[in-house]
């Protein structure tokens, strides 16, 4: 059984953490995963109400463990998203896209232990001196918002900062397989942090028709941009574009967004009914770079006990017979 900070931390089999992810990542999720022995984490989005979150949260409770991932710009507008988010007294809280510092104390208070995710090394420096618990490197492999370092070169520097900050780190973005696990681990990560592979199980509460978007899609379909933004008007930092699978609207915008800009009332217009009709050449999927790699909707019970199974065979077999060999 693989053994990390992470799964002393919060009693898991495995180290594996579903990432929060809007509009994909429910109580039901949550739930699911917790129950096979990871981390189930709760995504709240910008304009999520506040009730939502208790509810969800009701549903995950049960099952063990479970977190809930908070956005740092949509607190600063809506804080009550943090009272409501520690009313539900999950075992984690992560935060992600912006200062953490105001933040981090009054989680700790609460209870719960803090996710800092960062994408460079100067937020993780500075997640760390806010009071982190853990530091979550998501490279710009992941889907959805996130930096523009990948997670290779950004895991190596995060990992620099929790060793000298004393704090374990984990790996998020691009990680689709055991393998991927396998591999973070043997970097000195504490654990997995997966989201898009996630996406396509049965408990997430993407469309079937989003689903069947990420299952079809290779590597090489994924656009980072800011097009989906802002014809949402979702006020995302300039720093964090959203990394989702190309389609008709982001090869007519993206590299365009003045003129977007410019006819925005009519186009936002066609793209809210292209979301009411699940017609995702124009709406968006937001998925990673390891979509390639997804290829089925198992239980994410089922998923999580097969990343991390085929982890541990991976470092056995490997490391063995590399040790072996020098």
């Amino acid at each position: 059984m693989l053994s990390t900070e992470l799964t002393r931390t919060f009693g898991l089999k495995h180290p594996i953490v579903s990432a929060p992810m809007a509009n994909w990542s429910g109580g039901v999720l949550a739930g699911a995963v917790s129950a096979g022995g990871g981390l189930g984490m709760i995504g709240v989005g910008s304009a999520t109400p506040e009730a939502w979150i208790a509810a969800q949260a009701n549903l995950a409770r049960p099952h063990g463990p479970f977190g809930i991932g908070l956005l740092i710009w949509a607190l600063e507008s809506r804080p009550e998203l943090l009272d409501a988010a520690l009313g539900a007294q999950p075992s984690a809280v992560s935060v992600h896209a912006g200062d953490p510092t105001p933040y981090v104390a009054r989680i700790k208070e609460a209870g719960s232990k803090v996710f800092c995710q960062v994408n460079n090394g100067n937020s993780a420096v500075r997640a760390a001196e806010a009071g982190a618990d853990f530091l979550v490197a998501q490279g710009t492999d992941a889907g959805g918002h996130t930096g523009s370092v990948g997670t290779m070169p950004l895991l190596q520097r995060v990992l620099e900062v929790g060793e000298v900050s004393g704090l374990p780190v984990l790996a998020a973005g691009g990680l689709a397989t055991g393998r991927a696990v396998a591999g973070v681990l043997a970097m000195g990560a504490a654990g997995g942090w997966v989201g898009t592979r996630f996406c396509a199980t049965v408990e997430s509460t993407g469309t079937e028709g989003a689903k069947q978007c990420i299952l079809k899609a290779d590597e090489t379909q994924t656009i980072h941009t800011h097009v989906f933004d802002i014809v949402q008007d979702f006020p995302w930092p300039e720093e964090f574009p959203g990394r989702a699978i190309s389609n008709a609207f982001s090869e007519r915008w993206h590299g365009r967004e003045e003129e977007l800009l410019a006819g925005l009332a009519t186009i936002r217009a066609d793209f809210e009914e292209a979301q009411r009709n699940g017609d995702y050449s124009k709406a968006n999927v937001y998925a990673g770079q390891a979509v390639g790699l997804v290829r089925d909707l198992p239980s994410a019970g089922e998923l999580v006990g097969r990343l991390s199974v085929e982890a541990e065979a991976c470092l056995s077999e490997r490391c063995a017979a590399l040790l072996g060999a020098s």
